[in-house]
């Protein structure tokens, strides 16, 4: 399957290299020399948005009156990057990475380019039923208008069939042209009831899940080699259930089966005992996907077109308990995708000018923070986040937590 993430190059992001003095010929090394690990460690960054009583940004917030603390030890703020009205106003470049013994980091990436801003559109096709091509094309437009502005860098990758997969760009003309090959091919209730069943539940839905999150997380894995910029991911979607309309589908595989409980597990009541974890599975694959934005310091804004949803359509035979509890897992998965990033999800509204005026705000003014992490502990990979300001009055918000990549096996 052709990779929808290609137009982002990684680049990559281990260069570690182990030095020494050759010994004389003849000499005996001292028996408890060891070999020294000499490494560069990484830039963290993270966006702040600041603003007053009023809901208003803060401007004006120089580096002394921040504090960032990483697991409750407080950080040295070597860079500082205002944002403001969409248009980067002052940078204070970041020293040399200090030299680290011991463990084996990842290396400092140059900083690239700091002009306007950055939004990745990813659009799970894969997930958005036929009939809501309409409203997703019309949210597009609405986009256009409200939210990428002349100066902004955008790209736009799909999951599905609409098979988009645009570099970043500044031409908008790419986004009005890609509004029109935007298609969705998401299940419907009556597929998801139907399909073939597998040991986790149905098969199809199990592939477009790992379709979509594994697209996400590979673009994530890239937009950490783009420095000092807000990226902020529009991710279209109606969201995931992994265990979707379990009542509906024992019963008509009981009507396949010629039976209604021969073939049930007996301590599950269900037929295949992979499904009593598929709410686990689900949440794993969110925590991997939210993990990886945040080492990349981005924003997901998880929007789902279908709006306000009263009940399933007339043509679905669906019980509406089972339906308001997959709707209900649905919106909670980009509920989760977004809160865990930073940003906000829309799903069961109408007023997306609204939204995307909100979206506009917080991507058009904030600072970024850059300090090299004295973690006393290197070889803890998930470390929290705080930050503050000495400024009275001022309100921060910014993401609280950050996840190390592993580092491969030598």
């Amino acid at each position: 399957m052709r990779n929808p993430a290609r137009w982002l190059a990684a680049v990559p992001f281990l260069l570690a290299s182990m030095t020494g003095a050759a010994a004389p010929q003849g000499a005996a090394a001292p028996a408890t020399q060891q070999p020294t690990f000499r490494v560069s460690v990484d830039l963290v960054t993270t966006d702040v948005i600041a603003r007053d009583g009023q809901g208003q940004f803060i401007s004006d917030l120089k580096s002394d009156e921040f504090e960032v603390y990483e697991d409750g030890v407080k950080q040295e703020i070597v860079s500082l990057v205002l944002t403001h009205g969409g248009r980067v106003f002052n940078v204070q470049a970041p020293p040399p990475a200090p030299v680290q013994e011991g463990i084996i980091l990842p290396a400092a990436r140059p900083t690239n380019d700091a002009a306007g801003r950055v939004f990745l559109i990813f659009i799970d096709d894969l997930h958005l039923d036929f009939r809501l091509t309409p409203r997703t094309r019309d949210l597009m437009q609405k986009m256009l208008r409200n939210l990428v502005h002349e100066g902004d860098m955008f790209g736009i990758v799909s999951t599905g069939t609409s098979s988009i997969s645009e570099q970043l760009t500044y031409d908008r003309q790419v986004l009005e042209s890609s509004i029109k090959k935007t298609t969705g091919s998401g299940l419907r209730p009556d597929d998801l009831i139907k399909t073939s069943q597998g040991s986790q539940g149905p098969a199809e839905l199990r592939y477009r899940a790992h379709v979509a999150f594994s697209t996400a997380y590979q673009l994530m894995r890239n937009l950490e080699n783009l420095r000092n910029r807000r990226k902020a991911v529009i991710y279209i979607s109606s969201g995931y259930d992994f265990n979707p309309f379990a009542t509906s589908r024992m019963k008509y595989e009981a009507e396949m089966f010629g039976d209604s409980t021969d073939n049930l597990d007996p301590f599950t009541n269900q037929r295949y005992q992979g499904q009593q974890f598929a709410e686990a599975d689900l949440v794993r694959e969110l925590a991997e996907l939210t993990r990886a934005a945040n080492r990349a310091n981005a924003t997901f804004y998880t929007i789902d077109p279908q709006g306000l949803v009263a009940g399933p359509d007339l043509d679905q035979e669906v019980e509406t308990a089972e339906w308001q509890d997959h709707l209900r897992e649905t919106q909670n998965s980009l509920r989760v995708l977004a809160e865990q990033t930073g940003g906000i999800a829309v799903v069961n509204q109408n007023d997306f000018d609204k939204a995307l005026k909100r979206i506009d705000a917080e991507t058009s003014d904030y600072y970024v923070l850059g300090y090299y992490s004295n973690n006393p502990d290197p070889l803890k990979r998930t470390r929290r986040i705080e930050v503050k300001t000495a400024r009275g009055g001022v309100q921060v918000w910014s993401r609280t937590s950050y996840t190390l990549r592993a580092t491969p096996a030598q």
